[in-house]
């Protein structure tokens, strides 16, 4: 995820983090993206909201998910591993509710030698298909797995473990203080056995002394394994350190591949809706640029049997986008689109889109209108600019913020009036604005003045009266012919009941 850290799962999220979900519809693009898996849900929750502002560590992110697409088979297997893992771990994690030496050394060793299996299996996957990867994320980590964990590594951690097991019984060092009270126990590696049978039998012995517990011995035994706890804290503490640090490996690991994983799942749910996507070019954010072609709601897409309609539009150089027009014209579904678009950009994926150029901005705000709170102890207009005084507050240049239907809780004089004061100072704050609205006032005072540095949209109607859901650039109208679908709802009731 990162060139030079790793991804973070347990980052704050945004501020705004439940505003986004709930106008943005965002559960249903976590839904694809997990495919049932919990973990992949909440890793795509993070990444979708934790924009990165760096195009450099977009366009990183970009080619590591272009080979991960290509071979997705070989990224499942990695993926796979990593959980087996991770849980394989949690399997053996209630021996380390007893604080007993030997308990400990047991566990790690098991632990180990379970983390070591998975790294062979990494090993090989990398030394079969490194080739077939030409990204510099996977291809860095195929190198760090064929070079730091080599043959050779793997085979003196399995030796190690295997003398560690104690089954030829444990060799322990000690120094003797006043009282003849033994300190500084350490563990000793036995002596290679190099001399031959006939030298051991017959060859002269070195000095020793020997002493045997009694096996019906209980304060024997109880003093025995004392000393023997003693000798062994220190390689049962360090071995429980080298699970941790291979663990933290391998749930990195699951945590960063993850993403990639979910982003596959959510690109085989649009291929079967031929549902189209891009790559997004990604600007910097003082750049302003907002050029598309079919660019479409990936969660309508998502819910709908049938294919959704793409809109068009170039905004280069446009500190301000006003959409008006045709009610259920299509004009909440594009602000969607835009909001869903730049999130999925600056995460590092693919855009519902046939092409896709746009700026990163610094943050991502949602403004929309709420359903009436019978229980709201002020008035609706209240509640929008409390929520917008939050918005502020928040606010650094370079940001975005898309509105919806927002300061229509009063008449069209004061909420135009209201409208016009709250753009005019985000857009002197370097603030991009996308702005769906009913207010005439409002919209065609900025056409009138600001023509140059916004783009005006309109929700399409037919001389029918039907919606085709295609914004084309116009000039604000004064009626969102409301009128249509009171002919629509009225005559349908009557003919239903004729």
């Amino acid at each position: 995820m990162y060139r030079e850290r790793d991804f973070d799962l347990h980052h704050e999220p945004p501020i705004n983090e439940q505003a986004l979900i709930q106008d943005l519809g965002l559960n249903m693009l976590f839904e694809a993206m997990a495919a049932d898996d919990k973990f992949l849900a909440e890793v795509a929750k993070k990444a979708v909201l934790s924009s990165e502002t760096n195009p450099e560590t977009i366009l990183y992110r970009q080619n590591i998910l272009q080979d991960s697409l290509q071979n997705s088979a070989v990224v499942k297997s990695i993926y796979d591993i990593a959980v087996e893992a991770v849980e394989g771990e949690k399997r053996n994690s209630w021996l380390f509710s007893w604080k007993h030496p030997g308990l400990i050394l047991s566990r790690s060793i098991q632990v180990l030698q379970m983390f070591t299996g998975e790294l062979k299996r990494l090993k090989r996957i990398a030394e079969q298909h490194a080739g077939e990867f030409a990204s510099k994320g996977w291809s860095r980590l195929f190198e760090m797995l064929k070079s730091e964990f080599n043959d050779e590594y793997l085979a003196a951690l399995e030796k190690c473990l295997n003398e560690l097991k104690g089954r030829d019984g444990l060799l322990v060092s000690a120094e003797l203080k006043e009282g003849n009270k033994g300190v500084n126990y350490i563990p000793r590696k036995p002596n290679e056995a190099t001399s031959t049978w006939r030298s051991r039998l017959f060859g002269p012995k070195g000095q020793s002394y020997t002493y045997q517990v009694h096996p019906r011995d209980e304060s024997g035994n109880n003093a025995l394994a004392e000393l023997r706890d003693r000798g062994i804290n220190r390689v049962a503490n360090s071995l429980a350190q080298s699970v941790d640090h291979i663990l933290g490996f391998f749930c990195s690991l699951r945590a960063e591949v993850a993403f990639y994983i979910g982003c596959t799942n959510l690109r085989e749910r649009l291929v079967q809706k031929d549902a189209p996507t891009c790559w997004p070019s990604v600007l910097a954010a003082s750049q302003r640029q907002h050029v598309f072609t079919g660019l479409f709601d990936v969660c309508l897409a998502l819910s709908l049997e049938r294919s959704v309609v793409g809109n068009e539009a170039d905004a280069g150089r446009k500190e301000l986008v006003i959409i008006t027009g045709a009610n259920q014209g299509g004009k909440s579904t594009f602000l969607r689109s835009i909001g869903l678009a730049q999130l999925m950009m600056q995460c590092g994926m693919f855009v519902p889109a046939r092409a896709f150029c746009a700026n990163v901005c610094e943050s991502l705000f949602t403004h929309f209108r709420r359903e009436e709170d019978v229980a709201m102890k002020s008035g609706k207009l209240d509640e929008e600019l409390a929520r917008m005084s939050e918005i502020v507050s928040q606010l650094r240049p370079n940001a975005m913020i898309l509105f919806n239907e927002s300061f229509a809780a009063t008449n069209e004089r004061e909420g135009s009036e209201i409208a016009r004061q709250i753009v005019r100072a985000l857009l002197e704050s370097h603030i991009k604005v996308f702005f769906v609205t009913h207010l005439y006032e409002f919209a065609h005072g900025f056409y009138e003045i600001g023509k140059e540095h916004a783009l005006f949209l309109r929700a399409e109607r037919r001389p029918d009266g039907g919606r085709s859901f295609r914004l084309t650039e116009g000039e604000p109208e004064q009626t969102s012919y409301g009128k249509d679908l009171y002919e629509k709802i009225f005559n349908s009731d009557q003919a239903d009941t004729a």
